[in-house]
């Protein structure tokens, strides 16, 4: 079950959306992925949630942390019932929200005092009221919003590559925020711990990613021509550097499971 909630009004040039997931394992326990996309997420959590490393050692997250951009799938594991509540926030904004110092991308361990939140959020999702835990965590970002200073040459320069899905180059990211590309790096940089190019290249992945999720039988070559990479080869090369297989691969698996579910099914695709 995968449901997004569009934030206020207020909130909207920081905030993507609010989102909640829910998944049942029973008693055994399952890993799932989430692969790169181009929005960084604050996670709460109940239930129990651990991270997988690569040489298969896990440890438990606090509720909650911070997933900042990924070069590769993150996975994680689960047991019994897990219920989330995502926060999708800009790259460029996030850090700047919650008054940290920008970092590498992957899992956050951070403090902060919206961690005071998870106790009366855990007592409101255990009586079953979704909305009531979702207006509890905007009313906080309402409250502080008024005190957080949002750069207007990043959100210029956000607001151009989002418009373009990424597949604008940096120079005219730049032009659009009335900026040098040497300050506009320096501003990207510091607000999100990545450069123009990182964050263009995860959203135009991002198109790529869910198009042949929803159409797996999509032309491979008409893809790379619409999003604006060099040729197929181009694209496959950037495909398999963030999910770790090819296009072809994730269509064939994407079809494979579009036979098994239905499909409203969100399956380790952040929509």
């Amino acid at each position: 079950m995968h449901q997004e909630f569009e934030p206020h009004e207020a909130l909207r040039d920081v905030i993507k959306c609010f989102w909640y997931d829910q998944r049942d394992t029973g008693d055994r326990r399952s890993s799932f992925q989430v692969v790169p996309d181009g929005y960084a997420e604050i996670i709460f959590y109940f239930g129990s949630l651990h991270s997988l490393a690569d040489d298969g050692s896990s440890r438990p997250l606090p509720s909650p942390f911070l997933m900042g951009l990924l070069n590769n799938p993150a996975v994680f594991e689960t047991q019994y019932r897990l219920e989330i509540i995502g926060v999708r926030c800009y790259p460029w904004t996030v850090f700047d929200l919650l008054g940290l110092s920008s970092g590498p991308g992957g899992v956050h361990i951070f403090t902060h005092p919206i961690a005071g939140l998870q106790a009366a959020l855990s007592s409101l999702m255990a009586s079953g009221n979704i909305d009531q835990v979702l207006a509890r965590l905007e009313q906080y970002f309402l409250d502080i919003r008024p005190q957080i200073a949002i750069d207007s040459t990043l959100s210029k320069a956000g607001a151009a590559i989002m418009d373009s899905n990424g597949t604008i180059p940096v120079s005219e990211v730049a032009a659009a925020a009335h900026a040098t590309i040497r300050t506009l790096e320096r501003k990207f940089k510091r607000s999100s711990g990545h450069t123009v190019k990182d964050v263009s290249g995860l959203m135009r992945f991002e198109q790529v990613r869910n198009q042949l999720w929803h159409n797996p039988d999509s032309s491979l070559a008409g893809l790379a021509h619409e999003w604006g990479y060099a040729d197929q080869a181009h694209l496959s090369r950037e495909f398999k550097k963030y999910t770790g297989i090819s296009p072809a691969a994730f269509a064939r698996n994407a079809k494979k499971r579009k036979q098994l579910v239905s499909d409203d099914f969100v399956a380790f695709v952040q929509a």
